[in-house]
């Protein structure tokens, strides 16, 4: 063989691994991620830098109470009153990609996708109920030390009073007045998840954990 066309073909072969074991990396064992909006403020603070932790997802460990995750966003975040079905309120997810190459661009590579970073507040089969501006769990009221003392919860959606079926989550974002969640658009399937946060690198001054204050 000659030696250019060999030396070119052996770089071609590290490129593609090279490639593949990033990918490998990023989707079922780790990524970083940018905070871009204010819903989980002050926790979370735009442009801050996180690194999610793929490897429960992947395993299908427990989702815990507490914990941020991201998760694809759904299809339809301002539900019509009259498309609400209680019996079953978990989010719209429609606009499914068709074909081999389109999900591997969309769900690998995430290219057009949406993702929000939000906090678990109740997992499957919990009563969650919010109201007089406070979440209840299952009656109790739900103790959140992550946030501050002067937060309130208000009850700005159709999705306020439910049972989070099975195979699902309840999630909000810790700034509950600026927060488009599931009070509005409903429970996210466990399918949709992305990943758990696992720690802020940036800013240096915030490396660690984001609940940390």
């Amino acid at each position: 063989m000659n030696p250019k066309v060999k030396n070119v073909l052996e770089w071609t072969y590290c490129i593609i691994i090279a490639i593949a074991l990033a990918l490998f990396v990023r989707y079922f064992i780790g990524t970083p991620t940018i905070v871009q909006m204010y819903s989980m403020f002050p926790t979370l603070k735009p442009n801050e830098r996180l690194i999610l932790n793929r490897i429960p997802v992947t395993f299908h460990s427990e989702i815990k109470k507490g914990e941020i995750i991201t998760f694809e966003a759904p299809s339809e975040t301002d539900v019509n009153e009259n498309d609400i079905d209680m019996s079953n309120p978990v989010a719209k997810y429609d606009n499914k990609p068709k074909g081999i190459f389109k999900n591997f661009v969309y769900y690998v590579l995430e290219i057009g996708k949406t993702s929000y970073i939000k906090r678990v507040i109740a997992t499957e089969n919990q009563h969650v109920q919010i109201r007089d501006n406070k979440v209840y769990i299952n009656g109790e009221e739900y103790d959140e030390p992550y946030l501050d003392d002067s937060v309130e919860t208000p009850a700005n959606g159709p999705y306020v009073d439910l049972v989070v079926p099975e195979g699902c989550i309840y999630v909000m974002g810790d700034n509950r007045t600026q927060s488009t969640d599931s009070r509005v658009f409903g429970c996210i399937p466990l399918d949709k998840i992305e990943g758990k946060v696992a720690f802020r690198f940036w800013p240096l001054n915030k490396w660690g954990n984001p609940d940390k204050k």
